[in-house]
C-alpha cells in the first residue's frame, strides 16, 4: 500500500548489497579478524559477586608466569567527575562508564571486572588470571525494581540521590530519577469513563543476542597515538568515550571501523577499548581482548527488565478517555535504563486526552542495561496493548476497530508534549483489518488471534558523507556510519536516484574517526534517513560542480545547462548534451578533481508506527506456545530497498517472540547469573517461527525527499503484545509476566 505516486528508478528497486561477496566469502573483516605484528591478548578477571567490596588485589604471581607482559587494575585509569555523554541512543555518566570498564572499590554485579592483563598467547592470559588473588567482602544484592525501590534496601551507591521531578533528595536511594509526563486532567478524565481496566506487569532482563562478540584491538604509538580497531554501532561514540576515559584528547585516538556481526543497541558503550590501550601503552605492544560468549551475557549490557502497571479508561461506545501509566526499569548497577523511551512508546499510538505516566530509574545489582532496539518500547508496549485487548473485549468492539476509533493522526499530541507530524498509524491498522490473515476464520482448540500496535520516534543526528567521482563516470561513496543492516546499499541507491545513475555506479566505503567528517552511531532508525540525506545532498554538490565543469565543456553559463538522466544538456540547442561519464572523463582538463561534500543534522525525522497480527496454538498440558501464523503491517515512508525492510520487519518480530516467549535472564537468589551460554538462554529459531508476512505501507515522510521513515526498530514492539492477547483468546487467562514461558502459562493456568 503507498500513498504516494512519485516513480523513482533507483528507490524502491532491490539491487545486490554492494558487501555481498565480502560478506558471503568471509573476506569481510570483523573485529577479531585483526592480526597486528607483536600483538598480545588481553584478559579479564571478573567478579564472582553480585555485590562486594574490594579489599584488595595481588597481581604479583601473575606478572611471574612467563609470558605475562602486562597487568592492571582501576588505579591505572584516571579518576573521573561526573560528565554526561550521548551516546547512540542513550545518555552515559563517564565516571560510571569507567567504574563499569574496572571496579574500584566495589564490585557491583556478578561478571564485573575488576583486573585485566596481557599475555603472548590467550591461553597464558587465562591461565594468569587464576593467580590474581582478590579479597572481597561480600554485600547483599538486590535484583529487582520494586525491591531495590524499598526503604531498607541495600543501596548500591551511596552518594545516589533520587531527582524526582527536578528536586534532588536528602537521602541515598537506588532510585535514580522520577519524571512525569502529564496532559488533560487525570481524575476528570476516569470520572468520564464506563470501563476501567488496570493491570501490572513484570518483564526479565534479557540479551539483544547479536552473534558476534565484543572486541577492541589497541595500539598506543610512540608520538602518544591511539589506533582502537573494533567492531561497534558508533566508532565516534567510542573514540569520545576511550578518550575522556583515559584523559586524551579526542585527536589521539583513531577508531577503525570495522564489520559488526549484530549490535540491535548494545555496542554503542565502551567496555575493553580502554583496558587495551593501557595494556597497550604498558608493553609497547598492540593488544587484543575478545569476550567470550560467558563474558557477554555477565558483562555487556542487557535490555532491563521492570515493573509496568497501566490503567485505561474508555466510554462504552469505545473512546479512550484516561491513562494512567507508572514503570520502574531496572538500569543495572549505573543508573540510565530507556525507561525514558518507554514513557513515550507505551501509549504513542492512541490519541488520550488525559495522561499521567510516571517513570522511575532504577539501580539494581546486575549489568548496566543498554538499547536493545526501539529500548523500552517493547517492556511498555506489553502493557498497554494488553490492557487495551481487554477494554475492546469488556465494550464489545472488535480491537482493530477500537484502534481506528483511538489511533493517532497528524496534528495530535503525545503525552511527553510533541505535536505529530504526517503519520501512517491508522493506515496501517486499516491495512491489518482488511489483510487475508484477519479476515480468514481461525479455527482449532486452544488457538487464538491476538493484535498489538506499536510505535517508535526515530532519530536524526549528525551525519557526513563525501562523494568522489571517478574519471569512468562512477563514485566512491564516504560515509561514517556503521552498516547494520544494508545501509551502505540504502545511501548509495539515494545518491545513484540523486545522481540518476544506477546503484552499482556508487561503490560505498565505511571511513575511520580521522578520514570523515563526525557522525552519529547506527542507532535509533536514523542511518537510511539521516545518512541518506547526506548522501542526497553529497550527490547535489556533485551536480553542482559537474554541471560548471560541463557548461565549460559546452561553452555555456552554467544555467545554461540542464540536468537529467545523468546527462547534461545545452538548454538554447538541446541536440548538444553530454553524460555524465564524458564530464567525468575530462574532470582533469576542466579544474581537478570533483569532490561533493554534505553534513547534516537534519529535522524532519519521520515516526514510525506499525500493527501485527499472530495466531497461535497452546498446549495446555506442556504450557508450549505455538506461532502459528505472523503478519506485520508497517508504515515505512518510502522502502527505499524493499528486501532490506522487509528482513528488517521480519528480524524484529523474531527477537520480538523471543521476548515474548522464551529469553530471560535468570538470576539465583545471590545474583549469579545462571544461563550464561546460548545452551541455557533460549533465542527461537527457525523452527521455532513461522514465515513471517511483512506487509509494507508506504506513507511518505515529508521530511524527507523520498519520504524516508526509520524502520528497524518498530518490528520489536508489538509482538509481545499481540501473542499474549492471542494466548488469552487461546485459553482464556491473561498472562501478565515475560518470558511467557510454559512455566508461566502452567502456573496460570493452576497446573504447577
Amino acid at each position: 500500500m503507498s500513498t504516494e505516486t512519485t516513480s523513482y528508478k533507483v528507490v524502491g528497486t532491490r539491487p545486490i548489497r554492494h558487501d555481498a561477496l565480502d560478506k558471503v566469502t568471509g573476506r569481510a573483516n570483523y573485529g577479531a579478524d585483526i592480526h597486528l605484528p607483536g600483538m598480545l591478548h588481553g584478559k579479564v578477571l571478573r567478579s564472582p559477586h553480585a555485590h562486594a567490596l574490594i579489599k584488595s588485589i595481588d597481581t604479583s604471581e601473575a606478572e611471574k608466569l612467563p609470558g605475562v607482559m602486562a597487568t592492571m587494575t582501576a588505579r591505572d585509569l584516571p579518576v573521573l567527575k561526573d560528565k554526561l555523554e550521548e551516546v547512540g541512543e542513550s545518555v552515559v555518566n563517564l565516571r560510571d562508564a569507567s567504574t563499569n570498564v574496572l571496579a574500584p572499590a566495589k564490585a557491583m554485579y556478578h561478571g564485573h571486572p575488576v583486573a585485566a592483563l596481557c599475555a603472548t598467547s590467550p591461553h597464558i592470559a587465562e591461565q594468569a588470571l587464576k593467580l590474581i588473588k582478590v579479597e572481597y567482602e561480600e554485600l547483599p544484592a538486590v535484583l529487582n525494581a520494586l525491591d531495590a525501590m524499598q526503604e531498607d534496601a541495600p543501596v548500591l551507591h551511596e552518594d545516589l540521590k533520587t531527582n524526582s521531578l527536578g528536586e534532588i533528595a536528602d537521602e541515598p536511594s537506588n532510585i535514580s530519577r522520577h519524571f512525569q509526563n502529564k496532559k488533560g486532567d487525570i481524575e476528570k478524565g476516569f470520572e468520564e469513563a464506563d470501563v476501567v481496566v488496570e493491570h501490572a506487569f513484570t518483564t526479565a532482563t534479557i540479551h539483544q543476542g547479536y552473534i558476534e562478540p565484543h572486541n577492541a584491538t589497541a595500539r598506543w604509538d610512540e608520538n602518544g597515538g591511539l589506533t582502537v580497531w573494533t567492531s561497534a554501532q558508533g566508532h565516534f561514540a567510542i573514540r569520545s568515550q576511550t578518550a575522556q576515559i583515559l584523559n586524551l584528547p579526542e585527536s589521539k585516538v583513531r577508531v577503525m571501523a570495522q564489520e559488526i556481526g549484530g549490535g540491535f543497541g548494545a555496542k554503542f558503550a565502551t567496555y575493553l577499548h580502554p583496558l587495551a590501550a593501557v595494556l597497550s601503552q604498558k608493553t609497547g605492544r598492540p593488544v587484543k581482548f575478545t569476550m567470550s560468549r560467558t563474558e557477554e551475557f555477565l558483562a555487556t549490557g542487557p535490555a532491563p527488565g521492570g515493573y509496568t502497571r497501566v490503567k485505561l479508561g474508555a466510554t462504552n461506545d469505545g473512546k479512550l478517555v484516561a491513562a494512567q501509566v507508572m514503570l520502574a526499569f531496572e538500569a543495572g548497577a549505573f543508573p540510565g535504563s530507556a525507561v525514558g523511551a518507554g514513557a513515550i512508546v507505551c501509549l504513542a499510538p492512541y490519541n488520550i486526552p488525559n495522561v499521567v505516566v510516571d517513570g522511575y530509574d532504577v539501580v539494581v545489582n546486575k549489568p548496566k542495561s543498554q538499547a536493545y532496539r526501539a529500548p523500552g518500547g517493547t517492556n511498555a508496549a506489553v502493557a498497554t496493548e494488553t490492557v487495551i485487548d481487554e477494554i475492546s473485549e469488556k465494550i464489545g468492539m472488535d480491537p482493530l476497530d477500537f484502534r481506528l476509533k483511538n489511533g493517532v493522526k497528524e496534528g495530535d499530541t503525545r503525552s511527553d508534549g510533541p505535536t505529530l507530524p504526517k503519520v501512517g498509524y491508522l493506515e496501517t491498522v486499516e491495512t491489518a483489518k482488511t489483510h487475508g490473515h484477519y479476515t480468514t476464520p481461525l479455527e482449532g482448540k486452544c488457538r487464538g488471534r491476538g493484535v498489538a500496535s506499536g510505535f517508535w520516534m526515530n532519530g536524526g543526528g549528525q551525519s557526513s558523507v563525501i562523494l568522489n567521482v571517478i574519471s569512468d563516470g562512477t563514485l566512491t561513496l564516504i560515509e561514517g556510519s556503521i552498516d547494520l543492516g544494508g545501509t551502505r546499499t540504502t545511501c548509495a541507491m539515494q545518491a545513484a536516484e540523486t545522481l540518476g545513475l544506477r546503484a552499482e555506479d556508487i561503490k560505498p566505503y565505511v571511513a575511520d574517526t580521522d578520514t570523515i567528517g563526525y557522525t552519529d552511531g547506527s542507532g535509533g532508525s536514523r542511518t537510511t534517513f539521516a545518512t541518506g540525506l547526506a548522501s542526497i545532498e553529497a550527490a547535489e554538490d556533485v551536480i553542482r560542480q559537474m554541471t560548471e565543469r560541463a557548461a565549460k565543456m559546452l561553452e555555456v553559463e552554467p544555467e545554461d545547462v540542464d540536468y537529467a538522466e545523468a546527462v547534461f544538456t545545452n538548454k538554447k540547442d538541446t541536440s548538444n548534451s553530454l553524460t555524465f561519464k564524458e564530464v567525468a572523463e575530462k574532470t582533469g582538463q576542466t579544474g581537478g578533481p570533483v569532490i561533493g561534500r554534505a553534513t547534516v543534522q537534519p529535522g524532519g525525522v519521520g515516526h514510525g508506527f506499525g500493527t501485527h497480527v499472530v495466531d497461535v496454538e497452546v498446549d495446555i498440558e506442556t504450557g508450549k506456545v505455538e506461532i502459528l501464523r505472523y503478519t506485520a503491517v508497517q508504515d515505512v515512508g518510502k522502502a527505499i530497498h524493499p528486501s532490506y525492510v522487509e528482513g528488517q520487519i521480519q528480524g524484529g518480530v523474531a527477537q520480538g517472540i523471543g521476548w515474548a516467549l522464551n529469553e530471560e535472564f535468570v538470576y539465583d537468589d545471590n545474583g549469579h547469573l545462571q544461563n550464561s551460554s546460548f545452551l541455557d538462554y533460549r533465542m527461537p529459531t527457525s523452527l521455532d517461527l513461522p514465515m513471517i508476512d511483512p506487509v509494507l505501507v508506504e506513507v511518505a515522510n515529508p521530511g524527507h525527499p523520498y519520504g524516508v521513515r526509520g524502520v528497524g526498530e518498530v518490528p520489536i514492539i508489538p509482538p509481545p503484545g499481540a501473542i499474549a492477547n492471542a494466548i488469552y483468546h487461546a485459553i482464556g487467562v491473561r498472562l501478565k509476566q515475560l518470558p511467557m514461558s510454559p512455566r508461566v502459562v502452567l502456573e496460570t493456568l493452576g497446573k504447577i
